[in-house]
């Protein structure tokens, strides 16, 4: 019999087992350690916080740059039977709307959203009001002034923390270095990140 995690990565990807790193990051996020995860392309740092989002009972908003990364993440996911929202610029108002009430009356549990949509006012109020155990941050060299894709958006995410101050931060990238991950990290949360 596998064990509960190896069950849940089956069951939902299809995956017979993890890649070298997945798991320990998986249980990190789930035991509500703040992550800074460094992977290269291809190693499957999409499912180290997916997998986690699916598997928790609280909601989780996942931080993207790039519309068609949210739009292809969101499809896989959907295509795994697993309910999924995601609010962009690309989406008329009405699809906007729906997705997130979908989110709000826990039908999904996962949320995607840009920077710039996280951090408006209206936004961060409403969210107030929902269950959010964690915030991925994707692509999170860009929050650094280190980063080689500096994006001024993302330096708004820094505020994150002191709106949640309880909520878990997990941080994905494939290119940091020790300056840059520290940066990220002090950007990101008041509590340490493994």
């Amino acid at each position: 019999m596998l064990p509960a995690l190896e069950e849940k990565l089956k069951s939902v990807f299809g995956y017979d087992q993890f890649r070298s790193g997945q798991k320990d990051i998986v249980e990190k996020i789930l035991r509500k350690e703040n992550v800074l995860a460094v992977m290269p392309t291809g190693a499957g740092k999409s499912l180290c916080y997916q997998l986690p989002a699916i598997i928790s009972d609280y909601s989780t908003i996942i931080v993207s740059p790039i519309v068609s990364l949210i739009n292809n993440q969101a499809a896989g996911l959907k295509a795994h039977g697993i309910e999924v929202s995601a609010i962009h610029s690309n989406k008329e108002r009405a699809d906007n709307i729906l997705e997130w009430k979908k989110f709000t009356s826990g039908q999904s549990k996962i949320l995607y959203l840009s920077p710039e949509r996280l951090m408006q006012d209206r936004m961060l109020s409403a969210l107030q009001k929902v269950n959010i155990g964690m915030f991925v941050i994707d692509e999170a060299h860009c929050i650094s002034k280190w980063g080689p894709k500096f994006r001024p958006d993302y330096e708004a995410l820094s505020n994150l923390k002191n709106h949640f101050p309880d909520v878990t931060f997990s941080a994905f990238t494939a290119t940091a270095d020790k300056k840059t991950r520290n940066d990220i990290a002090s950007k990101l949360s008041n509590k340490e990140f493994s």
